[in-house]
């Protein structure tokens, strides 16, 4: 019997290692192959040996991303995922994790503006992500010293 159970958040697609998301983006196409397609489909970009690709499968299988059924002496894996699914939930989960839900956020970064302070702030608050500001914030007047660096000739700034 198959388990059709979807993936939890505690196995989201940013949760995958790169070589079960590459197996997964050969898998997708597909809809559903064995452990030598996937290998096969992986050679010309990743040569892996075929073991290596079945306890990928078999990681993916207990994870909940994929099902398999017995087919003959082989596994045969189809996606609980779709692409698109997988794509809207890893980038729900780079907008809530990285820009505190806000998806203004995202937008403002990807065209190269800077978030205003107040939106920043909330976002760091939100998404716990403190280590990933900079000390030195942009917003500061031009020529004010970073609290972070001193001056590389060694004197102190006032």
């Amino acid at each position: 019997m198959t388990d059709t159970k979807t993936p939890s958040s505690r196995h989201a697609v940013l949760d995958l290692a790169p070589l079960e998301l590459d197996c997964m983006n050969m898998l997708w196409p597909m809809g559903e192959g064995t452990v030598r397609e996937i290998r096969d489909a992986l050679a010309s970009r990743r040569p892996r040996a075929y073991t290596t690709i079945m306890t990928i499968m078999d990681r993916l299988a207990r994870k909940g991303v994929v099902e398999r059924r017995k087919t003959g002496r082989a596994y045969v894996y189809r996606p609980n995922l779709s692409a698109e699914n997988a794509r809207a939930q890893a980038l729900a989960q780079v907008i809530e994790s990285f820009f505190g839900g806000s998806r203004e956020s995202l937008m403002a970064h990807l065209d190269g503006a800077q978030p205003k302070p107040r939106a920043l702030a909330a976002a760091v608050a939100t998404a716990g992500v403190s280590s990933l500001v900079p000390a030195k914030v942009s917003a500061s007047p031009a020529g004010a010293a970073s609290a972070a660096a001193p001056p590389a000739d060694g004197t102190s700034v006032k």
